[in-house]
Protein backbone atom coordinates (compact mmCIF):
# COMPACT_ATOMS: atom_id res chain seq x y z
CA UNK A 1 0.00 0.00 0.00
CA UNK A 2 2.88 2.39 1.02
CA UNK A 3 4.42 1.77 -2.59
CA UNK A 4 1.55 2.57 -3.88
CA UNK A 5 0.80 5.59 -2.16
CA UNK A 6 4.16 6.70 -2.89
CA UNK A 7 3.95 6.26 -6.49
CA UNK A 8 0.47 7.89 -6.83
CA UNK A 9 2.50 11.29 -4.40
CA UNK A 10 5.14 11.05 -7.44
CA UNK A 11 2.69 11.51 -10.51
CA UNK A 12 0.33 14.05 -8.82
CA UNK A 13 4.16 16.13 -7.95
CA UNK A 14 4.53 15.85 -12.04
CA UNK A 15 0.89 16.98 -12.73
CA UNK A 16 1.89 20.21 -11.03
CA UNK A 17 5.32 20.43 -12.47
CA UNK A 18 3.70 20.29 -15.90
CA UNK A 19 0.58 22.36 -14.90
CA UNK A 20 3.19 25.16 -13.60
CA UNK A 21 5.00 24.95 -16.81
CA UNK A 22 2.21 25.27 -19.01
CA UNK A 23 0.75 28.09 -17.35
CA UNK A 24 4.81 30.16 -17.69
CA UNK A 25 4.73 28.81 -21.91
CA UNK A 26 1.00 29.52 -22.49
CA UNK A 27 -0.01 32.55 -20.04
CA UNK A 28 -3.68 33.30 -19.45
CA UNK A 29 -6.54 31.47 -20.83
CA UNK A 30 -8.89 33.79 -21.35
CA UNK A 31 -9.49 35.19 -25.07
CA UNK A 32 -7.63 38.21 -26.40
CA UNK A 33 -9.37 41.45 -25.78
CA UNK A 34 -11.54 40.23 -23.00
CA UNK A 35 -12.30 42.90 -20.70
CA UNK A 36 -14.29 42.08 -17.22
CA UNK A 37 -17.68 43.75 -16.87
CA UNK A 38 -17.88 42.85 -12.66
CA UNK A 39 -18.86 45.58 -10.44
CA UNK A 40 -16.53 46.82 -8.02
CA UNK A 41 -18.44 45.21 -5.05
CA UNK A 42 -20.96 42.89 -4.96
CA UNK A 43 -23.58 42.65 -2.55
CA UNK A 44 -24.34 39.48 -1.79
CA UNK A 45 -27.64 37.91 0.58
CA UNK A 46 -26.69 34.63 2.10
CA UNK A 47 -30.43 34.43 3.58
CA UNK A 48 -30.75 30.96 4.78
CA UNK A 49 -33.94 28.99 6.25
CA UNK A 50 -34.25 28.29 9.19
CA UNK A 51 -32.86 25.16 9.71
CA UNK A 52 -33.47 24.91 13.76
CA UNK A 53 -36.54 22.09 13.57
CA UNK A 54 -34.10 20.09 11.34
CA UNK A 55 -31.74 20.18 13.32
CA UNK A 56 -34.17 19.08 16.90
CA UNK A 57 -35.76 16.27 14.44
CA UNK A 58 -32.36 14.84 14.03
CA UNK A 59 -31.22 15.08 17.24
CA UNK A 60 -34.11 13.04 18.42
CA UNK A 61 -33.63 10.59 16.12
CA UNK A 62 -31.84 7.63 17.79
CA UNK A 63 -28.67 5.59 16.72
CA UNK A 64 -30.63 2.97 14.09
CA UNK A 65 -32.37 5.43 12.21
CA UNK A 66 -29.35 8.14 11.70
CA UNK A 67 -27.32 5.32 10.92
CA UNK A 68 -30.23 4.57 7.75
CA UNK A 69 -29.59 8.12 6.73
CA UNK A 70 -25.88 7.47 6.54
CA UNK A 71 -26.06 4.35 4.47
CA UNK A 72 -28.37 5.83 2.42
CA UNK A 73 -27.91 9.64 1.87
CA UNK A 74 -24.31 10.19 3.29
CA UNK A 75 -22.80 12.79 5.23
CA UNK A 76 -25.29 15.49 4.60
CA UNK A 77 -26.82 16.21 8.24
CA UNK A 78 -23.26 17.40 9.57
CA UNK A 79 -23.99 20.51 7.00
CA UNK A 80 -26.54 20.88 9.60
CA UNK A 81 -23.95 22.30 12.25
CA UNK A 82 -22.02 24.77 9.97
CA UNK A 83 -22.41 27.98 11.00
CA UNK A 84 -22.81 30.21 8.36
CA UNK A 85 -20.22 33.40 8.73
CA UNK A 86 -21.80 36.30 6.50
CA UNK A 87 -18.67 38.13 6.53
CA UNK A 88 -16.84 35.56 5.66
CA UNK A 89 -18.96 34.24 2.95
CA UNK A 90 -19.56 37.88 1.42
CA UNK A 91 -15.94 38.48 1.36
CA UNK A 92 -15.60 35.38 -0.49
CA UNK A 93 -17.92 35.64 -3.36
CA UNK A 94 -16.09 38.73 -4.18
CA UNK A 95 -13.38 36.82 -5.22
CA UNK A 96 -15.09 34.44 -7.26
CA UNK A 97 -14.38 35.26 -11.04
CA UNK A 98 -16.87 34.43 -14.03
CA UNK A 99 -14.43 34.09 -16.61
CA UNK A 100 -12.45 31.62 -15.04
CA UNK A 101 -15.13 29.76 -12.68
CA UNK A 102 -13.02 29.92 -9.92
CA UNK A 103 -11.94 31.93 -6.82
CA UNK A 104 -8.72 34.09 -7.64
CA UNK A 105 -7.39 35.12 -4.26
CA UNK A 106 -3.99 37.15 -4.75
CA UNK A 107 -1.86 34.93 -6.83
CA UNK A 108 -3.91 31.34 -6.12
CA UNK A 109 -6.65 30.56 -8.04
CA UNK A 110 -8.73 27.39 -6.85
CA UNK A 111 -12.40 26.36 -7.13
CA UNK A 112 -14.27 23.18 -5.42
CA UNK A 113 -14.36 20.07 -7.53
CA UNK A 114 -16.29 17.32 -7.80
CA UNK A 115 -14.22 14.56 -6.20
CA UNK A 116 -13.79 17.17 -2.98
CA UNK A 117 -17.92 17.69 -2.68
CA UNK A 118 -18.12 14.24 -3.22
CA UNK A 119 -15.31 13.28 -0.55
CA UNK A 120 -17.47 15.81 1.45
CA UNK A 121 -20.77 14.40 0.94
CA UNK A 122 -19.19 10.66 1.45
CA UNK A 123 -22.57 9.41 -0.46
CA UNK A 124 -22.32 5.81 -0.65
CA UNK A 125 -25.56 6.03 -3.13
CA UNK A 126 -22.95 8.09 -5.45
CA UNK A 127 -21.74 6.39 -8.52
CA UNK A 128 -19.11 8.98 -9.93
CA UNK A 129 -19.91 8.23 -13.91
CA UNK A 130 -23.49 8.17 -13.36
CA UNK A 131 -24.15 12.17 -13.20
CA UNK A 132 -27.81 13.90 -12.82
CA UNK A 133 -29.45 15.30 -15.84
CA UNK A 134 -32.98 16.00 -15.99
CA UNK A 135 -34.54 13.57 -18.10
CA UNK A 136 -37.06 14.06 -20.85
CA UNK A 137 -39.73 12.78 -20.26
CA UNK A 138 -40.03 12.84 -15.94
CA UNK A 139 -43.13 12.37 -13.62
CA UNK A 140 -45.14 14.90 -12.50
CA UNK A 141 -44.84 16.68 -9.61
CA UNK A 142 -47.58 14.61 -7.46
CA UNK A 143 -46.63 11.32 -8.84
CA UNK A 144 -42.66 12.25 -7.14
CA UNK A 145 -44.03 13.25 -3.97
CA UNK A 146 -46.46 10.27 -3.83
CA UNK A 147 -43.35 7.82 -4.51
CA UNK A 148 -41.16 10.17 -1.99
CA UNK A 149 -43.86 10.30 0.84
CA UNK A 150 -45.78 7.10 0.36
CA UNK A 151 -48.96 9.55 0.76
CA UNK A 152 -51.97 9.93 -1.25
CA UNK A 153 -52.96 11.36 -4.12
CA UNK A 154 -55.49 13.43 -2.47
CA UNK A 155 -52.98 14.39 0.50
CA UNK A 156 -50.48 15.64 -1.92
CA UNK A 157 -52.50 17.79 -4.34
CA UNK A 158 -54.10 19.33 -1.29
CA UNK A 159 -50.63 20.37 -0.37
CA UNK A 160 -49.04 21.23 -3.30
CA UNK A 161 -48.84 25.31 -3.77
CA UNK A 162 -47.91 26.92 -7.04
CA UNK A 163 -46.40 30.55 -7.40
CA UNK A 164 -46.11 31.43 -11.14
CA UNK A 165 -44.65 28.58 -13.53
CA UNK A 166 -43.42 27.19 -9.89
CA UNK A 167 -44.60 24.78 -7.96
CA UNK A 168 -43.63 23.82 -4.29
CA UNK A 169 -44.74 21.74 -1.32
CA UNK A 170 -44.19 23.81 1.60
CA UNK A 171 -42.07 22.59 5.03
CA UNK A 172 -44.40 22.68 7.31
CA UNK A 173 -47.01 19.73 5.33
CA UNK A 174 -42.67 17.65 5.16
CA UNK A 175 -42.14 18.60 9.10
CA UNK A 176 -45.79 17.19 9.78
CA UNK A 177 -45.20 13.86 7.96
CA UNK A 178 -41.27 13.74 9.38
CA UNK A 179 -42.89 13.46 12.89
CA UNK A 180 -45.58 11.45 12.59
CA UNK A 181 -44.96 9.09 9.67
CA UNK A 182 -45.90 5.49 10.79
CA UNK A 183 -43.06 4.36 8.22
CA UNK A 184 -39.35 4.68 9.46
CA UNK A 185 -37.77 4.43 5.34
CA UNK A 186 -39.93 7.19 4.56
CA UNK A 187 -39.51 9.35 7.08
CA UNK A 188 -35.66 9.18 6.79
CA UNK A 189 -36.91 10.04 2.87
CA UNK A 190 -38.54 12.60 3.93
CA UNK A 191 -35.78 14.12 5.78
CA UNK A 192 -33.58 13.93 3.03
CA UNK A 193 -35.34 15.74 0.93
CA UNK A 194 -36.34 18.65 2.92
CA UNK A 195 -32.07 19.06 3.51
CA UNK A 196 -31.88 18.87 -0.35
CA UNK A 197 -34.86 21.38 -0.65
CA UNK A 198 -34.16 23.43 2.36
CA UNK A 199 -30.38 23.37 2.37
CA UNK A 200 -28.69 22.31 -0.78
CA UNK A 201 -31.09 23.85 -2.91
CA UNK A 202 -32.45 26.74 -0.85
CA UNK A 203 -34.90 28.64 -3.93
CA UNK A 204 -37.90 29.52 -1.85
CA UNK A 205 -37.72 29.79 1.34
CA UNK A 206 -39.81 27.99 3.73
CA UNK A 207 -40.32 25.29 0.69
CA UNK A 208 -39.04 22.40 -1.15
CA UNK A 209 -39.69 23.25 -4.91
CA UNK A 210 -40.45 21.02 -8.14
CA UNK A 211 -37.12 21.06 -9.32
CA UNK A 212 -35.52 19.76 -5.78
CA UNK A 213 -38.14 16.71 -6.04
CA UNK A 214 -36.93 15.64 -9.78
CA UNK A 215 -33.25 15.44 -8.52
CA UNK A 216 -33.97 13.79 -5.27
CA UNK A 217 -36.59 11.54 -7.31
CA UNK A 218 -33.26 10.02 -9.25
CA UNK A 219 -31.30 9.09 -6.55
CA UNK A 220 -32.90 5.96 -6.23
CA UNK A 221 -30.95 5.57 -9.62
CA UNK A 222 -27.41 6.09 -7.18
CA UNK A 223 -27.04 9.05 -9.65
CA UNK A 224 -24.27 11.62 -8.65
CA UNK A 225 -25.75 14.69 -7.42
CA UNK A 226 -22.69 16.86 -6.98
CA UNK A 227 -22.31 17.88 -10.50
CA UNK A 228 -25.54 19.86 -10.49
CA UNK A 229 -24.85 21.48 -6.29
CA UNK A 230 -21.60 23.04 -7.78
CA UNK A 231 -23.13 23.91 -11.14
CA UNK A 232 -25.71 25.74 -9.09
CA UNK A 233 -23.23 27.20 -7.02
CA UNK A 234 -21.22 28.89 -10.00
CA UNK A 235 -24.26 29.60 -11.51
CA UNK A 236 -25.54 31.87 -8.24
CA UNK A 237 -22.07 33.34 -7.67
CA UNK A 238 -21.67 34.65 -11.20
CA UNK A 239 -25.07 35.42 -11.56
CA UNK A 240 -24.35 37.95 -8.55
CA UNK A 241 -20.93 38.95 -9.30
CA UNK A 242 -22.03 40.19 -12.64
CA UNK A 243 -25.41 41.90 -11.45
CA UNK A 244 -23.59 43.41 -8.45
CA UNK A 245 -26.05 42.13 -5.96
CA UNK A 246 -28.49 39.39 -5.74
CA UNK A 247 -29.16 36.30 -2.55
CA UNK A 248 -26.91 33.30 -2.73
CA UNK A 249 -28.95 30.30 -3.31
CA UNK A 250 -26.90 27.46 -3.14
CA UNK A 251 -25.05 25.28 -0.39
CA UNK A 252 -23.06 27.79 1.67
CA UNK A 253 -22.46 25.75 4.10
CA UNK A 254 -20.58 23.06 1.93
CA UNK A 255 -18.67 26.21 -0.08
CA UNK A 256 -17.43 27.25 3.15
CA UNK A 257 -16.55 23.83 4.67
CA UNK A 258 -14.54 23.30 1.49
CA UNK A 259 -13.39 26.81 2.42
CA UNK A 260 -11.98 26.04 5.26
CA UNK A 261 -10.06 22.35 4.72
CA UNK A 262 -7.49 24.68 2.29
CA UNK A 263 -6.72 27.90 4.03
CA UNK A 264 -7.08 26.53 7.64
CA UNK A 265 -7.90 30.30 8.73
CA UNK A 266 -9.70 28.93 11.46
CA UNK A 267 -8.45 25.66 13.20
CA UNK A 268 -6.33 23.02 11.74
CA UNK A 269 -8.72 19.79 10.65
CA UNK A 270 -7.39 16.84 12.15
CA UNK A 271 -7.55 13.87 9.19
CA UNK A 272 -8.02 10.64 9.74
CA UNK A 273 -8.33 9.77 6.70
CA UNK A 274 -7.36 6.27 6.18
CA UNK A 275 -10.11 4.81 8.84
CA UNK A 276 -13.08 3.37 6.91
CA UNK A 277 -15.48 5.28 8.29
CA UNK A 278 -13.58 9.01 8.12
CA UNK A 279 -15.75 11.64 7.85
CA UNK A 280 -14.13 14.86 6.89
CA UNK A 281 -17.33 17.11 7.57
CA UNK A 282 -17.57 15.75 10.64
CA UNK A 283 -14.06 16.44 11.73
CA UNK A 284 -14.10 20.10 10.07
CA UNK A 285 -17.78 20.84 11.94
CA UNK A 286 -16.03 19.89 15.57
CA UNK A 287 -12.66 21.77 14.76
CA UNK A 288 -14.21 25.33 13.19
CA UNK A 289 -15.36 27.84 16.03
CA UNK A 290 -17.06 30.95 15.35
CA UNK A 291 -14.45 34.05 14.73
CA UNK A 292 -15.87 37.54 14.44
CA UNK A 293 -14.38 39.04 11.80
CA UNK A 294 -15.52 42.58 9.99
CA UNK A 295 -15.61 41.86 6.39
CA UNK A 296 -13.26 44.25 5.61
CA UNK A 297 -10.41 42.26 7.42
CA UNK A 298 -11.00 39.01 5.64
CA UNK A 299 -11.49 41.32 1.98
CA UNK A 300 -7.88 41.97 2.94
CA UNK A 301 -6.72 39.11 3.94
CA UNK A 302 -7.91 37.12 0.59
CA UNK A 303 -6.74 39.61 -1.44
CA UNK A 304 -3.18 38.97 0.02
CA UNK A 305 -2.92 35.26 0.27
CA UNK A 306 0.13 33.70 -1.15
CA UNK A 307 0.51 30.26 -2.38
CA UNK A 308 2.67 29.13 0.75
CA UNK A 309 -0.62 30.02 2.87
CA UNK A 310 -2.82 27.17 1.04
CA UNK A 311 -3.50 23.90 0.60
CA UNK A 312 -3.51 22.77 -2.59
CA UNK A 313 -4.99 19.78 -2.03
CA UNK A 314 -7.31 19.21 0.87
CA UNK A 315 -5.95 17.29 3.72
CA UNK A 316 -8.39 14.80 3.50
CA UNK A 317 -8.31 13.91 -0.32
CA UNK A 318 -6.46 10.43 -0.54
CA UNK A 319 -4.06 11.02 -4.01
CA UNK A 320 -5.75 9.65 -6.95
CA UNK A 321 -5.64 8.71 -10.66
CA UNK A 322 -5.79 12.74 -12.35
CA UNK A 323 -6.70 13.58 -15.91
CA UNK A 324 -4.68 16.86 -16.64
CA UNK A 325 -4.26 16.66 -20.89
Amino acid sequence: MENGLLDRVESNANVHRWSEQTQLEKGDSIAAGYMSELSGYARISVTQNNLQELKEIWDQWGNETKQLFYGNYGDLPYLLNVQIDEHLFRALAQFWNPAYSCFTFGEVDLVPTVEEYTTLLRCPRFQVDRIYSRAANVPTFWKKLMTITGMSEQWITAEIKEKGECKYISWDALKGLILTHPDETKRVDIFALSLYGLMVFSRALGYVDEATTDLFHRLSKRVNSVPAILAETFRFLSTCRKAGAGRFVGCAQLLLAWFYSHFRLIDKVICRVFFEDYSPLKDIVASTRKVDVPEENWMALLQNLQSKDVEWRAPWMIPGEILYR
